[in-house]
């Protein structure tokens, strides 16, 4: 191999001139990436057209609540009535919903006449029970006075609306079936009362079926996968105060204590970080086990309020919380065998977390720098949160086509009306899709940008400590803020090109492992073998490419805040170092990453624990506020967590990494003696004897 010849010296500086020891951090540079920082701009004033969009014509009610018979979202306060305390959904006509779930019947249950109420009617015990419609016309009735009255009219009524309510064309209908509030739509259970049956026979009404097809039409509405796409993203709305709590307050706190621990007590942390990882994985796969249901009588349950105990609803959450349970016990296995596996090893990673322990207490400011980025994130996910809300429910109200006999009486017009009887439902259109796609992309490069950033902070701060040890005998007066001078002076261009190549590729990947769920949910797989490795491997390798992406990025930024070199010239020249030393350096800092690594975890499973904890109070799991699932708010808070533990981890990982490749760098300027590293860092990587000693 060539002699790579040192940054500082032989590699110009970024406006043309060679320069030595400290002078590389300090001489004036260029702006880089100009086009890919407009295309950032750009992409920001995008997020902002786009959100707006949202926010003009979204409504999150209609991710909890449904659409009644003229349109209105249940719960809607700007409804026509007012039906800010109605926001359960319910079915008038029994026939209708029978229908619906026949098979090649022309009656959706979407067309099914439907009201919002406060409460699920059930039958009475000694008469017959009625709901009528909404009031209006000549039903001189206010709304309140009909929740009051139960939502019956029926004994005011004239003979000839009494006749038509008999025939089930309203306003007024039978309550024949119980009925239970299941996810905010009364579910009907095919078991009907008969003492209000034979009521309703002695009154002269039309025959209502009897069948267990009554029940099943309103589950599968109710389970079908758009309804609990809705209801996922409506649980992290109404969690938004465990997200403040696990996602934002939690970790912060967190990850500046192990900060403090790495500081001060160096030599314990490894031993630490291992063993509370295990015991988090465990504790977060017992916890999905007691939600599932396979441990205890803590399985959640798709039916709010009281209901009978003997009553049992089947809901998708739960067969996807019992997938969740299996997935965790998979990678508490792999985790725990793994974490046996690198126990000899932990000593090695003691060694070069001592170097990074040096770096903090010398440069103070690094433990609190992070906060800065993370307060920027906290506001951005703020606003992307509520923008993706709206978005979610940005669909247009529209009434449907239908051709089946959905006969009623209108109050207002005073008759039977069998025209534009049809219900309304919400019609998503591309463009929609293609807004929300990317509202997800949007967010994942923002969070890599500012991600980027601080780490590239941290690694102009970190230079500054390594290159000025041998030439003057202080660091430069608050190192952290010239370093964020020289990013947003001349780097900005640079990170953002970075964090749009990662993001890219991540999506790319995420698309591609979608089509190959989809083809093998189709059983369109290849049929030859050689067909069928291509499609298996193909996930694997778009893994090791964005593995291996992001850990040249990462190197990149380095020397970014070293040289001020542009994305690329620095991912070269950063590449080169490290395939140059890597039997030097290799071990040290693999196993130096490995243990940031499990603590990143241990404060995202932290955070994804005590969300699983508030999620289980009395709060979440009753009334307005409960959830269908833990599962996307512990998610989010999990993912939350680790971008806050990474932004703050940043500061040892990447005082870690500027280190080496600065000693590298300095040993080759120096003839294989680095001249500027500390004493500390010398022993950890020039001593081969006890590298090889502590490997065996």
């Amino acid at each position: 191999m060539r002699p790579m010849g040192p940054v500082i010296g032989r590699y110009p500086s970024s406006d043309g001139n060679a320069q030595m020891g400290g002078g590389i951090i300090k001489h004036n540079r260029k702006c880089r990436d100009l086009v890919f920082l407009v295309i950032f701009i750009a992409f920001w004033v995008a997020m902002i057209v786009n959100s707006s969009f949202g926010f003009n014509q979204g409504n999150p009610l209609r991710l909890i609540y449904g659409l009644d018979y003229k349109g209105n979202v249940c719960g809607d306060r700007h409804a026509d009535p007012d039906l800010r305390e109605l926001e359960l959904r319910y079915w008038l006509n029994p026939n209708q919903v029978y229908q619906s779930g026949l098979k090649n019947s022309q009656v959706k249950l979407e067309n099914a006449r439907s009201i919002c109420l406060m409460d699920c009617p059930i039958p009475s015990e000694d008469s017959l029970n009625w709901v009528c419609d909404y009031p209006d016309g000549d039903v001189k009735l206010s709304v309140d006075d009909w929740i009051d009255r139960n939502y019956d009219y029926f004994a005011d009524l004239i003979p000839e609306l009494r006749n038509s309510s008999l025939q089930l064309q309203g306003p007024c209908y039978p309550v024949i079936f119980p009925s239970v509030n299941v996810y905010w739509s009364c579910q009907f259970i095919a078991r009907a009362s008969n003492v209000s049956l034979r009521h309703w026979q002695q009154m002269g009404g039309v025959n209502i079926v009897e069948d267990i097809v009554i029940d099943k039409s309103i589950h599968r509405e109710i389970n079908s996968r758009s309804a609990v796409l809705k209801r996922y993203v409506a649980d992290v709305g109404k969690a938004w105060p465990v997200l403040l709590v696990c996602g934002g307050i939690l970790p912060l706190f967190l990850s500046v204590i192990w900060l403090l621990m790495i500081r001060h007590f160096v030599v314990g942390m490894p031993w630490a970080t291992v063993v509370l990882f295990n015991i988090l994985i465990v504790s977060v796969t017992m916890f999905y086990y007691l939600k599932a249901g396979w441990i205890g009588n803590d399985a959640i349950s798709p039916i709010i309020g009281e209901h009978d105990p003997y009553y049992r609803v089947s809901a998708r959450e739960l067969s996807h919380l019992h997938a969740a349970a299996v997935l965790m016990t998979a990678v508490m296995i792999v985790a725990v065998l793994s974490s046996i596996a690198i126990v000899r090893r932990i000593l090695m990673a003691t060694s070069v977390l001592k170097v990074a322990a040096k770096v903090i207490g010398e440069v103070q400011a690094l433990i609190i720098f992070p906060v800065i980025p993370y307060a920027v994130l906290a506001i951005f996910y703020m606003f992307w949160f509520s923008a993706a809300l709206h978005l979610f429910s940005s669909g247009s109200v529209i009434q449907n086509n239908c051709s089946a006999n959905c006969c009623a009486y209108d109050l207002k017009s005073k008759k039977v009306s069998c025209d534009s009887c049809c219900g309304y439902s919400i019609h998503y259109t591309p463009h929609l899709t293609a807004a929300i796609l990317f509202h997800l992309f949007g967010c994942y490069w923002a969070t890599q940008f500012f991600v980027a950033c601080s780490s590239t902070v941290i690694a102009g701060s970190v230079a500054s400590y390594y290159w000025t040890r041998g030439e003057a005998p202080e660091i430069p007066f608050l190192p952290v803020f010239a370093s964020m001078n020289r990013l947003i002076r001349y780097s900005l261009g640079s990170v953002a090109l970075g964090s749009l190549v990662v993001s890219f590729v991540e999506s790319i990947r995420f698309i591609l492992d979608a089509l190959r769920r989809k083809l093998k949910v189709a059983n369109s797989m290849p049929e030859s073998w050689v067909g069928r490795v291509v499609f298996r491997s193909s996930q694997f390798f778009l893994m090791c490419i964005g593995w291996t992406i992001k850990s040249v990025n990462h190197n990149a930024y380095i020397m970014i805040a070293i040289t001020g070199n542009g994305f690329f010239k620095a991912s070269e020249i950063a590449t080169e170092l490290i395939i140059s030393n890597i039997l030097r350096i290799g071990k040290v800092n693999v196993i130096g990453d490995v243990i940031l690594f499990l603590g990143k975890l241990s404060v995202s499973l932290t955070s994804a624990l005590f969300a699983l904890l508030m999620l289980d109070t009395h709060k979440y799991k009753s009334a307005h506020n409960k959830i269908s699932s833990p599962i996307f708010p512990v998610l989010v808070c999990w993912g939350l967590g680790y971008v806050v533990a990474t932004l703050f981890f940043a500061v040892v990982e990447m005082s870690i990494d500027t280190i080496i490749l600065s000693f590298c760098q300095d040993s080759e300027e120096h003839q294989g003696t680095a001249q500027y590293a500390p004493p500390l860092l010398i022993e950890t990587l020039s001593d081969q004897n006890e590298m090889q000693r502590l490997t065996q």
